[in-house]
C-alpha cells in the first residue's frame, strides 16, 4: 500500500489538513500515475480539492518526485496572513520598510530558491498581491518591500485551492492571466466519499499510527464499524476520519473498534437532508425568516443589517460545531472573510 505522510504529523493535532493519503481506490491511484508523469518536468501544477483531502501531501510528492527534490519544501497558506502582511512574507522586506521592520528579511519565494514552493488556499489572494505575483512568475525574480534590487529566484509553484477558481475568474475575484500561469498542469484530487475505496486503509493506518504513539495492543474494526465508515458521506475528509478513529481508538474497549465508538459529523447529512425537503417546508422557513426580519425592520434599530449579519454568521457558526472551514462553506463566503467577521463579533480571538 502507497502511504504519504506529512512529516511530524504529531504536531497537527489541531491542523484541518490531511496528514496520511493512501491510494488503493481506482481514482486515487490513477491520480498518483499522473502525479508520476507530471513531477519530473518544471511545470507549475494547480491541485483542486476539498479541505482535508491532502492537496499537501501531493504537493510534496511532486517534490519529492522532481529534479528539486534535494532543494527546499516551503508551504505557505495564504489565508492565513492579513493582506498587509502576506506582501512582506512572500517577497521579503528590508530595513526600515515599514513600522516594525527592524531587521531586511527574506521572503518565502528566496527561502525556496531551487525548489518548490507550495501556495496553498491561492484563491484568498488577494487581487493586488496577485498582479505582483504573476509578475514574479513571469520575471523570474522578486523585489523586497522597501527596495529597489531585484533578486533572481528558480522556483516551480505548485498552488492549490478548494474553490473553483474559474467562478473566482468569471466573478472578478481572481486574474485570469495568473489562473493560466499557474494551470499549467491541473490535478483534482477527489473527495474522500469519492474514493471508497480509500477509506478502510486510511482507518487501519491511523489505527496503528495512533495505538503506537498512544502504547495500546493491536487494535481492529468491527465489520459493522467498517460498514459504517464506508457508508459515511466524510464532509471533513481525510482528517475528519482521522480525528474519527483517534477518538474510537479511545474509547473502544476489548482493543475492537464498535460501531458506537465511531462518532462521525451530521454536517452534510443534515444539509443533505434539508435539501430532501419539500418546496412546502422550504416556503414555510422562507416565510419565518421574512416575518423575523420584518419583526427587525419595525423596531428600527440601529446598524440594522450589521446586527442581521453577525446573527447569521454566529448562528452559521455553532451549526458547524464552531468550524471555521464548514462555515465558510456553508455561507459561501472565503475563510479569510468569515475568521474576521467571526473576530469582529469575539467568537474567536
Amino acid at each position: 500500500m502507497s502511504v504519504l505522510t506529512l512529516p511530524n504529523p504529531q504536531a497537527l493535532a489541531t491542523s484541518i489538513r490531511a496528514t496520511a493519503q493512501v491510494f488503493e481506490d481506482p481514482s486515487s491511484a490513477a491520480l498518483l500515475a499522473q502525479v508520476a508523469v507530471v513531477a519530473p518536468t518544471d511545470a507549475n501544477v494547480l491541485v483542486i480539492g476539498e479541505t482535508g483531502t491532502g492537496k499537501e501531501l501531493i504537493a510534496r510528492h511532486i517534490h519529492a518526485l522532481s529534479k528539486r527534490r534535494n532543494a527546499p519544501f516551503v508551504a505557505v497558506n495564504c489565508g492565513a496572513f492579513s493582506e498587509t502582511l502576506i506582501e512582506s512574507e512572500l517577497f521579503g522586506h528590508e530595513k526600515g520598510a515599514f513600522t516594525g521592520a527592524f531587521a531586511p528579511k527574506a521572503g518565502w519565494f528566496e527561502e525556496a530558491d531551487g525548489g518548490t514552493l507550495f501556495l496553498d488556499e491561492i484563491g484568498d489572494l488577494p487581487l493586488a498581491l496577485q498582479v505582483k505575483l504573476l509578475r514574479v512568475l513571469q520575471e523570474r525574480e522578486v523585489i523586497r518591500l522597501g527596495s529597489r534590487r531585484s533578486i533572481p529566484i528558480d522556483v516551480r509553484i505548485v498552488a492549490a485551492t478548494n474553490v473553483r477558481l474559474e467562478s473566482a475568474v468569471a466573478a472578478g475575484h481572481f486574474r485570469e492571466d495568473l489562473f493560466y500561469r499557474l494551470r499549467v498542469v491541473h490535478l483534482a484530487l477527489p473527495a474522500l466519499r469519492d474514493r471508497p475505496g480509500d477509506i478502510l486503509p486510511l482507518a487501519r493506518h491511523f489505527i496503528t499510527t495512533y495505538q503506537r504513539r498512544l502504547g495500546y495492543d493491536e487494535t481492529t474494526l468491527s465489520p459493522l464499524a467498517q460498514r459504517k465508515l464506508l457508508s459515511h458521506t466524510w464532509p471533513g475528509n481525510i482528517r475528519e476520519l482521522e480525528n474519527a478513529i483517534h477518538h474510537a481508538l479511545i474509547i473502544c474497549r476489548h482493543n475492537v473498534i464498535e460501531v458506537e465508538d465511531l462518532q462521525l459529523s451530521s454536517l452534510q447529512t443534515g444539509r443533505h437532508e434539508a435539501s430532501l425537503s419539500s418546496g412546502i417546508q422550504s416556503a414555510s422557513s422562507s416565510d419565518i425568516l421574512t416575518t423575523a426580519l420584518t419583526g427587525l425592520f419595525e423596531e428600527n434599530m440601529d446598524a440594522l443589517y450589521e446586527h442581521i449579519e453577525e446573527l447569521v454568521v454566529r448562528s452559521a457558526f455553532n451549526y458547524c460545531h464552531r468550524n471555521q472551514v464548514q462555515t465558510a462553506k456553508l455561507l459561501g463566503l472565503s475563510r479569510n472573510i468569515v475568521r474576521a467577521r467571526l473576530a469582529k463579533i469575539g467568537e474567536i480571538r
